[in-house]
């Protein structure tokens, strides 16, 4: 997951200016990536534009300075989406973004590419703590500094049970998540109503 995948993603829920695209990462998109500079933005802003993902118009603005509103064109359209549907290969710790961004951009996807989605996360976290949970974390040490070994080994469990509930409660809510999608998959679409029909029906 690149910035790139983010400011398109996010440009194409609406146009925005390189400055309302950096108050979003730092306000609404803090998860997704943290540390993003002004100029990162307008680099790579620079770089999709001479790419063909991006193009912008001037808003003029009296009393202030101009500003450039970037919107994606039909190539970017297909490269974010491209990166979204793609093949997806959980990072090794399931506390980096990229599984969260692909997720808050729910909205272009199908259920069923959500599902997807959650099932590879999920079957990859499973694998995880079958694989690590009941380790042998115990320690050689070597060395010709004073330690405290039995405050390392108390911190060392505490921070092992830490991460043990970190992962399990992430689980959960996928499972959760996946739970209330299928809910929604097999329940009939509501029948859309008029205001004319409401206004029909409703006593003078």
């Amino acid at each position: 997951m690149k910035l790139e995948h983010i400011l398109l993603g996010t440009l194409l829920r609406q146009p925005s200016t390189g400055y309302d695209l950096k108050k979003f990462l730092d306000v609404g998109g803090r998860f997704m990536r943290s540390n993003t500079t002004m100029s990162q933005v307008y680099r790579v802003l620079g770089s999709m534009e001479e790419r063909g993902w991006v193009t912008h118009a001037v808003e003029h603005r009296p009393g202030a300075q101009n500003a450039k509103t970037f919107r994606v064109t039909d190539e970017g359209a297909t490269v974010f989406l491209d990166w979204l549907t793609g093949p997806y290969t959980p990072p090794s710790r399931f506390e980096d973004p990229d599984f969260g961004v692909r997720l808050s951009f729910a909205a272009f996807m199908s259920v069923d590419q959500v599902l997807r989605l959650l099932d590879i996360e999920i079957d990859a976290r499973l694998a995880q703590i079958a694989r690590f949970r009941d380790r042998d974390r115990s320690l050689t040490w070597d060395t010709t500094v004073p330690v405290d070994l039995e405050l390392g080994d108390l911190v060392a469990g505490w921070s092992h049970r830490k991460g043990a509930d970190s992962i399990d409660a992430h689980v959960a809510r996928l499972h959760e998540l996946r739970g209330v999608l299928l809910d929604r998959a097999s329940s009939p679409a509501p029948e859309p109503t008029s205001d004319r029909a409401d206004e029909a029906t409703t006593p003078a």
